[in-house]
């Protein structure tokens, strides 16, 4: 996972990607409000691009705990906790990119 601070993208591991995509598909189905344009991105993305900039993996990620919540009574536990990861994943990879550098202290 690696980003970049001057076009504050995010590039996300093909396997995450995949998964966020299937995901967000349930959400849209679910019609779980902001799903759909997160959706189009994950969907959209192919190959190598899988570059995304960090509003849409923080829309991905607040919609997939969303889904989350509202599915889980009726996800089996494994199924539960592959959607939380993903959720996690992506909202920890925007938060990364959004925490300023930490600079060396001078000693």
């Amino acid at each position: 996972m690696t980003s970049s601070a001057f076009h504050r993208t995010i590039t996300l591991p093909a396997p995450v990607c995949r998964q966020a995509a299937q995901h967000l598909e349930q959400a849209v189905h679910k019609a779980i409000d902001g799903a759909a344009t997160p959706w189009r991105a994950f969907r959209g993305a192919d190959g190598d691009d899988f570059a995304f900039s960090v509003p849409v993996v923080e829309q991905a990620a607040g919609c997939l705990l969303v889904l989350a919540a509202e599915s889980a009574q009726s996800l089996r536990p494994s199924a539960l906790r592959a959607l939380i990861t993903v959720a996690l994943h992506l909202r920890d990879a925007a938060e990364a990119v959004r925490r300023p550098a930490v600079p060396n202290p001078a000693w």
